[in-house]
């Protein structure tokens, strides 16, 4: 039994709502998760469906606790209309396998690190993102952070793409 999963015994599993609870996960919750977070949450509102479906992002480091998005995501976000100012980089933990209905991983490596941590009975809910992408599917978000200098326009474009699939997939499975 893993330390997650032992931990697990103390956070039972509690739905008080029938929000849809959408997670991306990178490494840091600096560059890649935060423009996810943002992409998606402005087509969650802008299908009005701020009630039904909930946003946020996390890493699987704790090297930016607190911090907020790289500049260069903000400035590639602030360039198509979107604002990455109130999110804060912060760690993934326990409890977010229990109370998120989709853990997306950027990377094949935080998709494997997750599925180690996570209890089995919560597996289903990680994903890895772009396999929600039209023609991307089962491949990696690579990290802009060291993409040269297209590197956070090819992740936005990705990024973008995805969430379109994401929202119409949770759409359709749950009917809203």
């Amino acid at each position: 039994m893993s330390l997650f999963e032992s931990t697990f015994r103390h956070f039972p599993e509690i739905r008080i709502d029938n929000v849809i609870k959408v997670l991306f996960v990178c490494t840091g919750n600096i560059c890649r998760s935060p423009t996810a977070d943002g992409v998606f949450r402005k087509m969650v509102r802008d299908a009005g469906l701020d009630d039904h479906i909930s946003v946020d992002s996390c890493g699987l480091s704790a090297y930016h606790v607190g911090e907020q998005p790289d500049p260069r995501s903000s400035e590639m976000a602030k360039s198509r209309g979107l604002d990455l100012s109130d999110i804060r980089s912060r760690k993934i933990n326990p409890n977010d396998y229990l109370q998120f209905d989709y853990v997306l991983a950027m990377d094949h490596g935080h998709l494997r690190d997750m599925r180690a941590q996570a209890p089995s009975t919560h597996q289903n809910r990680i994903e890895l993102f772009l396999d929600y992408h039209p023609t991307l599917a089962g491949q990696s978000v690579p990290d802009p952070y060291y993409g040269g200098p297209n590197g956070f326009v090819d992740v936005f474009d990705m990024i973008e793409e995805a969430s379109v699939r994401l929202l119409s997939d949770i759409r359709e499975k749950h009917g809203i």
